[in-house]
C-alpha cells in the first residue's frame, strides 16, 4: 500500500497530471519523465554516434530480457513485434487447420482478434463466437464450444468495451483438456498486477507497451511457450526473424530457434528505449502497490455510482482497472468531462473510466461530481451496479 507522500512522488513524474484527471489509461497510458528521458537517450545516442546498431541491438536484447522477467517467463520465449496485431497474425500464419479446425473465442474481444481469425477462414479456420449472458461470458458456454476439434481459444484478460474479465484460470484447463491451444490478450489489464504465464499455464500471452506499461505506440510483446517454438513456423517473417539477421543471405531461410523467430523487420529503437523507462517504473513502484491502489479506485468509483443509481456495464467481479458506465449520450459525457479537465473515452453506449497507479480518490470525487450533474446522459436504475 503506497502512503500519500509516496504517491505524490508517483505523480509528480508525470507532468500531465498538474492540470489534467487523467483517467484514460486504457487507451494511452500518461507520459512520465522516465519514460521522456528514454527517448532522450535515444537521441543522444543518434546524435553521438550516428548508427551505432550494436548499442541498439544490445538495447532490444535488453528490452526482451525485461518483458521476460516482468511476466515470469525466459527470455527466448519473448518475441518484440511492433503491435499486439502482428504477434497475433505471426502465430496464426504459423498454425494448421487440417486435423483441428475450430477457433472458439469470446464475442468481448478486441476487433483485431476476430479479424486475424476470420482471416485464416480462407486457410481452413472454422471461428466460432462464444455468446455473452449481459456483460458477462459464463464459463459454461465456453465448455459447450471447446471440443476435440477446437485449435485454439483465444481470450481476453480484460474487455476494451465493458472491463469485464475473462475466467481465464477456469477457460484455460478447459482448453488443454481438448488439446487446445490458448492465446491471451492481456493488453488492458497487463502492467496493473504482477503477471506470471506459467501460472496462468497460457501457450500465447500478447500484450502492447502504450497502455498500462506506460511506453509509447508501435512496441509490443508476444510470449510463446519454449516447447511450442521449434514446431511453429510462421509464413510472415523477415530478417530480424533468422538465427543470423546480420549474415545478410537473401537465398537462406533459417528462423531462429528461440520466439524471434516470430518477428519481422527491423525494431523499433526508440520505442525500446522509451518502453523500457516505463516498465521500470512500474517495477520500482511494484505491482503489488499499483494493483492495490487500482483496487481502491475502483471499489470507491462503483460505490459513489452506485449512491447515484448509474447503471455499470463492468460486472462486479471484474476489480479495475477499467470501468464502464451505460450511457444514453457517451460522446456528449466525454465532451463534459474534458470541460471540466477530466480526460477519458468512450466506446458504443460506455463511458469508459480507467484508473493507474498515478490516480487519487480526490479524481475519483472529481468524476462522481460531474456525472452527478449530467445524470441525463447516463442511464440510471434500481440495478446500479451490473452483476451480470
Amino acid at each position: 500500500m503506497l502512503s500519500s507522500p509516496e504517491l505524490q512522488a508517483i505523480r509528480s513524474r508525470f507532468p500531465l497530471l498538474r492540470n489534467k484527471i487523467y483517467l484514460n489509461s486504457c487507451s494511452q497510458g500518461a507520459l512520465s519523465d522516465a519514460v521522456e528521458n528514454g527517448l532522450r537517450e535515444y537521441v543522444a545516442s543518434w546524435h553521438e554516434h550516428g548508427s551505432p546498431w550494436d548499442i541498439w541491438v544490445e538495447r532490444y536484447e535488453a528490452a526482451r530480457s525485461q518483458f521476460a522477467g516482468f511476466i515470469g517467463a525466459t527470455a527466448d520465449e519473448v518475441a518484440i513485434v511492433p503491435c499486439a496485431s502482428a504477434g497475433m497474425n505471426s502465430i496464426a500464419s504459423a498454425l494448421t487447420f487440417d486435423r483441428r479446425r475450430k477457433v472458439v473465442m469470446g464475442e468481448f474481444e478486441f476487433p483485431t482478434m476476430g479479424h486475424v481469425w476470420l482471416a485464416q477462414q480462407k486457410r481452413g479456420a472454422q471461428v466460432e463466437f462464444v455468446s455473452a449472458v449481459g456483460n458477462s461470458i459464463p464459463t459454461e458456454n465456453y465448455e459447450r464450444a471447446i471440443d476435440r476439434q477446437t485449435l485454439i481459444v483465444p481470450l481476453t484478460g480484460v474487455c476494451f468495451m465493458n472491463g469485464f474479465r475473462s475466467a481465464v484460470r477456469e477457460v484455460v484447463p478447459l482448453a488443454h483438456a481438448n488439446g487446445a491451444l490458448v492465446m491471451l490478450d492481456d493488453y488492458q489489464d497487463c502492467g496493473t498486477r504482477p503477471v506470471n504465464v506459467r501460472t496462468a499455464d497460457v501457450d500465447f500471452y500478447v500484450t502492447g507497451t502504450l497502455k498500462y506499461l506506460l511506453g509509447p505506440p508501435g512496441l509490443a510483446f508476444l510470449y510463446v511457450r519454449k516447447e511450442l517454438i521449434a514446431s511453429l513456423q510462421p509464413t510472415i517473417t523477415g530478417w530480424f526473424a533468422q538465427r543470423n539477421p546480420f549474415a545478410f543471405d537473401v537465398k537462406c531461410f533459417d528462423p531462429a530457434p528461440s520466439a524471434r523467430r516470430f518477428e519481422e523487420g527491423s525494431p523499433a529503437v526508440p520505442n525500446i528505449y522509451a518502453a523500457m523507462r516505463g516498465i521500470e517504473l512500474l517495477q520500482e513502484i511494484g505491482l503489488d502497490n499499483v494493483s492495490w491502489q487500482i483496487h481502491e479506485l475502483t471499489s470507491a468509483l462503483l460505490k459513489g455510482a452506485q449512491k447515484l443509481g448509474l447503471i455499470a456495464k463492468t460486472p462486479t467481479t471484474s476489480v479495475g482497472p477499467l470501468v464502464v458506465f451505460q450511457c444514453k449520450d457517451a460522446a456528449r459525457l466525454v465532451e463534459k468531462l474534458a470541460a471540466n479537465g477530466i480526460v477519458c473515452s468512450s466506446r458504443h453506449d460506455g463511458l469508459r473510466l480507467s484508473f493507474h497507479v498515478y490516480n487519487t480518490l480526490e479524481d475519483v470525487r472529481a468524476v462522481l461530481q460531474v456525472l452527478e450533474q449530467n445524470l441525463d446522459l447516463l442511464v440510471t436504475g434500481t440495478a446500479a451496479v451490473s452483476g451480470d
